[in-house]
């Protein structure tokens, strides 16, 4: 007997054993099922706000480009982690336009003194690359997460592994 199911923690409600909606009658259902929150990069991929608190893979062994949508204030999150070791070109995260920037710091461990090492992005950066050295993509598990907090700001966190001569993962490359 199909019944009416309603979640008050999260005002969602379902019918039957259909999917989740919330009370403006949005499917919801990510709510209930943590593995549709993690995504596959891929080779490119360009994200919306549509997929808010999603954590997506930087998976292929040449390397995954992600592009952000425009920072506008609305407090979308999103989720980097190295799943793959790039094996050639580097995994990339860049903003979707010129007016973006990041502001925050990147953390990476060093292979030289096991020192943790701190980069903060500048103010002009709008891309962080992880060249399979340097400036990280060394080790699964890496990880960067980015929040837009206002009009072209996303703030940026995270902590890598390098090797050799460490340097800023972050850039200014979007034109």
């Amino acid at each position: 007997m199909a019944g009416i199911w309603i979640d008050p923690d999260v005002g969602a409600f379902r019918l039957g054993s259909g999917a989740f909606y919330n009370d403006a009658g949005v499917d919801v259902s990510d709510l209930f099922d943590p593995s549709s929150r993690i995504s596959a990069g891929g080779s490119t991929l360009t994200l919306t706000s549509a997929s808010d608190s999603k954590t997506i893979m930087l998976d292929t062994l040449a390397g995954t480009v992600v592009t952000l949508p425009a920072a506008s204030g609305s407090g979308v999150r999103f989720k980097f982690v190295v799943s793959a070791v790039a094996t050639s070109n580097s995994h990339i995260v860049k903003v979707a336009n010129a007016s973006d920037t990041f502001k925050g710091v990147i953390l990476t461990l060093s292979d030289d003194s096991a020192a943790v090492l701190g980069y903060a992005a500048g103010a002009s950066d709008d891309t962080i690359t992880l060249n399979r050295g340097t400036t990280g993509s060394t080790i699964v598990g890496e990880w960067i997460e980015v929040e837009d907090i206002k009009a072209n700001v996303w703030a940026v966190r995270g902590v890598t592994a390098s090797t050799g001569t460490e340097a800023t993962p972050f850039s200014a490359t979007v034109s």
